[in-house]
């Protein structure tokens, strides 16, 4: 449970530090259009997989999760166009690519794992 508790804690942090990345975006319509896109996508994450927590079943538990993989892979995908766009060049950008990295192949190791069947001994 304590590992749960963990990825659940850097989910959090890593939305609060998206929302205060975002802040940097610049005030233009682009500015504000990735800027929309990229917290709704970085909140999802963590709030899908809060909601995995109360899965009624296996399956249920798994679809959150797959929603978690998928914004996850939207945020890395935004982090990235900001970053090739020139919107921000600060070094936080870059550690926040790598987090986003980190917290993909995380939820790729849980959906293979959940995608296993399930041995009885």
């Amino acid at each position: 449970m304590k590992a749960n508790n963990d990825l659940q804690e850097r989910l959090l942090n890593f939305s609060v530090s998206i929302i205060k990345l975002a802040s940097f975006l610049p005030k233009t319509s682009a500015g504000y259009a990735i800027a929309n896109q990229i917290i709704r996508s970085a909140c999802s994450v963590g709030a899908n997989c809060a909601e995995a927590q109360n899965a009624l079943s296996r399956k249920d538990f798994l679809h959150s999760i797959n929603i978690s993989l998928k914004e996850s892979r939207e945020t890395l995908y935004w982090l990235r166009v900001i970053k090739s766009s020139g919107l921000i060049t600060s070094n936080l950008l870059d550690t926040e690519i790598d987090e986003c990295d980190q917290i993909v192949s995380i939820l790729v190791s849980s959906v293979k794992t959940l995608k296993k069947p399930i041995s009885i001994s």
